[in-house]
């Protein structure tokens, strides 16, 4: 009998749901996440040509939305806890589709940040904490790599979302578009969320990679799983915590200023609309490497040297970017600039869990995603604030490389993490 499965009562195998689970997830993160960090950037400079805002208060929307989800991740993390991930994705998680449908009536500069800072911030905040809190649960041994492939919806939705906004911009002009969008958004939320299921023990089974035993075992194995880790009180007490809280914070910043503002500065330098979108596809199609590749590499060298890598080809990609003003040059800054983020996607989390155990995993990276947001929201707004007055993007490369190079020595600090029932031997 295979690791993933257990036995039925007649002694045949059942198909293991974590795979379900997966595969839900994929989609959540696909039409969520896929959306949310790309075509905003696409929208940007068509809605600054139509309405005549500025950078910096165009790129507030953007920002407000990434800080109040995190804000709000904290509940959902907390409901995803107590209730399970199929309500809080379903009903939640479909105010982004909603969110999109509203985008398309708006007029006045203070609707669009209303919209993104409210019914926006709901819907993002209902996706990322519930989904990688329950694959957590589902999976021990392939961790990194389900979270890898789960990640990846993010770059193929890139991929596929990216080009698809400026095909439909430029076709059926961009209110047209955010209604399409909309309605594709809010139908694949609700089916993909009525999919997930909270807990292995729920239905009988054990984690993936969870050591072999029978049917009968399972709900007290289950339950024993689910006691180990850290309380959200316990966890912050823990420097361990605090350096995690400085790698969010840096992937935060990074992420969301350059997905924001990548279209924006191809264009800036005298390319086309079209091409803007393609390079910030390659950026999220190129995540996709990031996501599964490190994470495979994680389950092997471990979180810490995986970390590293991710920040250090960031490090090294946003000191190209200073230079790079020919289109192959912006193209090959969005591959290597996709793979680090991908990776960092994927092993932020994965540190998070295993630093801190199941216990009181979803609040624990609600707590977390604040560090995250805040400095993702500081940085969308600040791209475009410093764009306004000095004209370049230059200062934010300068701070992106910074942040950076100290979170590979945050990474390399890392130390593991005494839990409450277990000791964790292995470095993370």
């Amino acid at each position: 009998m295979s690791p993933e499965r257990v036995e039925d009562r007649k002694g045949k195998p059942k198909f293991f749901y974590g795979y379900i689970v997966t595969a839900a997830g994929l989609g959540i993160f696909l039409i969520g996440a896929g959306t949310q960090s790309t075509i905003f950037g696409v929208f940007f400079k068509p809605l600054l040509t139509e309405f005549g805002w500025t950078r910096a208060e165009t790129a507030l929307a953007y920002a407000l939305l990434l800080i109040v989800q995190a804000i709000l991740a904290i509940t959902m993390g907390w409901l995803t806890d107590r209730f399970g991930p199929r309500i809080v994705v379903a009903v939640f998680g479909s105010f982004l589709g909603i969110c999109y449908l509203l985008m398309s009536q708006v007029n006045t500069i203070w609707q669009f940040q209303l919209n993104y800072a409210l019914v926006g911030s709901i819907g993002m905040s209902a996706l990322i904490v519930p989904v990688m809190a329950t694959v957590a649960r589902w999976f021990v041994k392939r961790r990194g790599l389900m979270t890898g492939i789960v990640q990846t919806g993010t770059g193929i939705g890139g991929l596929i979302f990216a080009p698809l906004a400026g095909w439909l911009i430029l076709t059926y002009g961009w209110r047209s578009s955010y209604t399409i969008l909309g309605i594709i958004v809010l139908a694949g939320i609700i089916i993909s969320g009525l999919f997930l299921r909270r807990d292995p023990k729920d239905i009988g089974q054990l984690p993936d990679g969870a050591s072999e035993v029978t049917a009968s075992e399972v709900n007290k194995r289950s339950a024993n799983t689910r006691e180990a880790g850290l309380s959200l009180l316990e966890a912050v007490r823990t420097s361990q915590f605090w350096m995690i809280a400085g790698l969010y914070f840096s992937f935060g910043f990074n992420r969301s200023t350059f997905l924001a503002h990548i279209a924006a500065h191809t264009q800036d330098l005298g390319f086309s609309l079209a091409d803007g979108a393609n390079v910030l596809a390659a950026c999220t199609g190129a995540s996709i490497i990031g996501r599964i590749g490190m994470g495979r590499v994680a389950d092997m060298i471990g979180n810490k040297k995986a970390l590293m890598i991710g920040y250090a080809a960031t490090t090294v990609v946003l000191i190209w970017g200073l230079v790079a003003k020919d289109l192959w040059g912006l193209f090959l800054f969005a591959l290597v600039f996709g793979f680090g983020w991908g990776a960092q996607a994927v092993l932020r989390f994965a540190v998070t869990s295993e630093a801190f155990g199941l216990v009181s995993l979803g609040v624990v990276m609600g707590v977390l995603t604040l560090a995250e947001a805040g400095a993702a929201g500081f940085g969308s707004y600040f791209g475009g604030h410093i764009f306004d007055v000095v004209g370049s993007y230059q200062p934010v490369f300068f701070m992106g490389i910074a942040l950076s190079i100290i979170a590979i020595l945050l990474s390399r600090l890392l130390k593991p993490v005494v839990k409450r029932g277990i000791t964790r031997e292995e470095e993370l």
